[in-house]
């Protein structure tokens, strides 16, 4: 069996190593897995064991897909110090590589049960799609088509005839009241009645007629539509009961030796379908491969190598945590045991901070939040703008927050003091009467000098609360901007949203379909600072009792 262990090329024997693991989801790498990270990273520039078009090289030709990976720096039972790397999910359509640790499971391994199953799901949806492009079925489907619109045209045509119909019915009979002896009107009536009958007859019979003719193409559908449905069904049972093995085949050691599978693991958090991939991730294979080897855990980082999926921002060699939707339930079982750093998200940034009150009267209040400081209360951290207001100010009520920004950004703010104001500016923001301006600080150079974004945005679902590009379900999202100062390779721009998306600034920012450069201090699309150089500065909405204009000024402070 091949030994990934790999020992440093570079001395590291007067490196401090850390006295707690990494917290997966919100770390600094520490510098022996940057060490080993740029190992990886030296192998990946010169390999010759596989063939991948990551989009780094512009040279490479064919689909380009960046991929995520992982370092573990290790003690083996000898106490050496090394590290062992992963790729998350697969690379060149393979499991296994020399330099990457194998898979939780290979269900790509030869003649496994995986793969046989795979070419059986395959064989069925070529005879679906053989019974689909058959040229009578089509011809068939295409005169069913036709004539079943010709029936919906002819029966509303002759259903409009027995409306015009009966109402000329009811026109005669009325002036027939007037006109004809009792005797005559009863022999008229009794005409009036059989040529009601004839129409309802009538229409019967071209209702008949066409569900005779569409009831024959239907006889003539089913051969094929029958076992169109029939193999459906087979692979729908059969995907069905190959999910349910693979999730079975995933098992998952901790430092106990406790094993758990995918289906054990998700259903202790939720009744949510196990998200496709879960198990696939740099994390998971890196950790399983040292339980199995006793290799004791020291630190772990993931970076990303390539150009970045149109849905998502991932840069280029940046580091980035684990993901919440596929990865958190395997790794909270995988690391039990195990001391952590301290989750950061746990800790409130905001002690020692103060609101600002810009300005005050009766029925609202605008205010300056400092970074790194929440507007509502958080899941962990209920120290807000909304609970120090709530606190602070007498004879205040109603929802009091009618915007918000996110916890990094500082800025103005206006609360409501009533529900009366409240619904009132509220309507403003609806209606995008309300202007707002940020200042922002990006980690690069823009070219050109003003612009406008415009990105349909949607919650990553495996990874709250990462945003992403998503044409097929995002909700639009503009923005306006302009560039303000270019200086030591940074770019001062204004903001002016249109929409008020979530992270929609950072999106429109980093994502390559926008400016392509960060947000200096985005933790999430970009790296990591002091803070997040993002500044709600301008503010301007109508008063909501004296109709007055009211514009606010904050300069940020970068």
């Amino acid at each position: 069996m091949q030994n990934y262990f790999q020992y440093f090329s570079t001395p590291i024997n007067k490196i401090k190593l850390p006295n707690k693991f990494t917290f997966p989801f919100y770390y600094e790498p520490h510098f022996l897995c940057e060490l080993a990270a740029n190992e990886v990273q030296n192998y990946l520039q010169s390999q010759t064991d596989f063939e991948h078009n990551f989009g780094v090289d512009a040279s490479n030709k064919g689909l380009i897909i960046g991929k995520m990976f992982g370092v573990l720096v290790v003690q083996n039972q000898q106490n050496e110090i090394g590290y062992i790397t992963a790729v998350s999910g697969k690379l060149a359509e393979k499991n296994i590589h020399k330099k990457f640790v194998p898979p939780v499971f290979d269900m790509l391994a030869k003649d496994s049960y995986f793969l046989e199953e795979e070419r059986v799901l395959n064989k069925i949806n070529q005879d679906i799609e053989k019974l689909e492009n058959d040229t009578e079925y089509q011809t068939l489907q295409a005169q069913y088509n036709s004539d079943k619109e010709k029936a919906a045209i002819d029966i509303q045509e002759k259903k409009e005839a027995l409306k015009v119909a009966k109402k000329d019915r009811k026109s005669r009979r009325d002036k027939a009241k007037s006109e004809l002896s009792l005797g005559e009107y009863s022999s008229f009536e009794e005409t009036l009645g059989k040529e009601s009958l004839e129409a309802k007859y009538f229409f019967n019979n071209v209702t008949r007629y066409w569900e005779h003719t569409l009831n024959a193409f239907n006889e003539k559908l089913s051969v094929f539509t029958n076992q169109i449905a029939t193999l459906k069904e087979q692979r729908k049972s059969k995907s069905a009961a190959l999910q349910q093995y693979l999730f079975e085949q995933y098992q998952f050691l901790n430092s106990d030796k406790e094993i758990k599978n995918l289906i054990e693991l998700f259903a202790e958090i939720s009744d949510q379908n196990i998200p496709a991939g879960s198990g696939e991730c740099a994390a998971p294979k890196l950790l399983q491969y040292a339980f199995l080897h006793d290799l004791k855990p020291i630190a772990m980082a993931e970076f990303w190598w390539g150009q970045s999926p149109n849905k998502e921002i991932r840069k280029h060699q940046q580091y980035y945590p684990a993901c919440q939707g596929k990865c958190k339930p395997i790794l909270k079982h995988m690391l039990a045991g195990i001391e952590m750093d301290t989750n950061p998200l746990l800790q409130n940034p905001a002690i020692g901070k103060e609101l600002e009150t810009i300005f005050e009267d009766e029925d609202l209040m605008v205010v300056y939040k400092p970074e790194d400081f929440l507007s509502v209360p958080g899941i962990h951290i209920q120290d807000s703008v909304y609970t120090r207001i709530k606190q602070q100010v007498k004879n205040i009520s109603g929802p009091i927050i009618i915007h918000r920004l996110d916890m990094a950004t500082s800025g103005l703010l206006v609360l409501a003091k009533n529900k009366k104001a409240h619904k009132n500016i509220q309507s403003q923001f609806i209606n995008k009467t309300i202007k707002k301006r940020y200042t922002a600080l990006l980690d690069g150079i823009v070219k050109e000098d003003m612009g406008t974004i415009n990105l349909p945005l949607r919650v990553d679902l495996d990874d709250r609360p990462r945003q992403l590009v998503c044409y097929e379900y995002g909700k639009p999202s503009e923005t306006n901007w302009e560039v303000i100062e270019r200086k030591n390779g940074k770019t001062k721009i204004h903001f002016y949203p249109i929409s008020g998306r979530t992270h929609q600034l950072r999106v429109h920012a980093s994502h390559s379909f926008g400016l392509n450069i960060p947000i200096i201090g985005d933790d999430l699309y970009g790296k990591k600072s002091d803070r997040l150089y993002l500044h709600a500065d301008t503010l301007e909405f109508t008063h909501p009792i004296t109709k007055e204009k009211m514009v606010f000024y904050k300069e940020a402070e970068f």
